[in-house]
């Protein structure tokens, strides 16, 4: 399989990527309206038990989009889609460490990770958008720590920024689509 045709098959399974983004920022927002309603640690595992449903709930949306929801086994892009996930991981220890000393601190920490994540997503399915979505995320985890942003400030920054991101991606993935159809 060449690349591009790797690329593109990520992208017409995974309605490039976008299905995924909004679950993600679902996810995100729904995470900042439980600290706003119960508590910071309930926010954080919102985030954490919510984030692994993200991909199946990615998937089953494709599907309802008339997409497959699943690459072809052959698509080498599929094994680095899995690896990045190890960033989240990652991620995720240093941030609920964090929190233990720094509790506003862990959105932020969250923001950078999954927008260092995102760089790869350009790879994955070819859509430079990623980069933007990615410096984005990162440079507003940044922002929330030198402007000692409130808890709850960074999960709606996620949650919105990958929202709109989204559309985004639908739009320029329906394009592409429509290209090589």
């Amino acid at each position: 399989m060449k690349f591009e045709d790797a690329q593109q098959n990520m992208n017409l399974a995974y309605f490039g990527g976008g299905t995924g983004v909004l679950v993600s920022g679902l996810v995100w927002c729904i995470a900042g309206f439980v600290a706003l309603l119960h508590s910071n640690q309930s926010s954080m595992l919102t985030l954490f038990f919510g984030g692994m449903f993200i991909h199946p709930l990615a998937m089953l949306l494709s599907k309802a989009l008339k997409r497959s929801g699943n690459h072809d086994p052959k698509n080498p892009l599929g094994k680095l889609a899995l690896e990045s996930t190890i960033i989240l991981f990652v991620g995720l220890f240093l941030a609920f460490y964090v929190a233990k000393l720094q509790a506003e601190w862990f959105y932020s920490i969250m923001l950078m990770i999954i927008g260092v994540r995102y760089l790869v997503f350009n790879t994955l399915y070819g859509m430079k958008v990623y980069w933007i979505l990615g410096v984005s995320l990162m440079f507003s985890g940044m922002l929330c720590i030198v402007l000692n942003a409130t808890f709850v400030i960074g999960a709606f920054i996620g949650g919105i920024t990958e929202i709109v991101f989204a559309l985004v991606i639908f739009a320029q993935s329906k394009g592409m689509v429509l290209k090589t159809e």
